[in-house]
């Protein structure tokens, strides 16, 4: 058995949690920047930062212990464009440019991620 097998379960448990931490972590940072608390948000974005790490870091692990079934590498794909989307968001809400637009994107791409984790969307 393999390491990336083996240890499958953690991955999955620290994955499982990033996303929940990630989620909250940047609805907070979001609401502060738009509320211009610039100093507590940024320090929630930075956390926030580190979380995309421990998300990016167990979804590959499970990625190469699952060998990379076509399903889930789609879900990583989208969970990279959640993250890239969360960046744009928390920066424009940072610059007070209109962000609701990419929180609106964000919400919609965490559901289906989510949904698609949870095996409601599959194919």
């Amino acid at each position: 058995m393999d390491f990336f097998t083996e240890y499958y379960n953690i991955f999955r448990g620290t994955h499982e949690g990033s996303w929940a931490f990630l989620v909250i972590l940047f609805i907070v940072a979001f609401i502060l920047y738009r509320s211009r608390k610039m100093k507590a948000a940024t320090i929630l974005h930075m956390i926030t930062r580190l979380f995309y790490l421990f998300m990016l870091v167990s979804g590959i692990g499970m990625l190469i212990a699952l060998n990379f079934e076509l399903f889930y590498v789609v879900k990583g794909l989208l969970a990279i464009l959640v993250i890239g989307f969360m960046e744009m968001a928390a920066g424009k809400a940072k610059r007070n440019e209109n962000s609701l637009g990419s929180l609106f994107i964000v919400l919609v791409l965490v559901l289906i991620v989510v949904l698609m984790g949870f095996r409601v969307i599959s194919f």
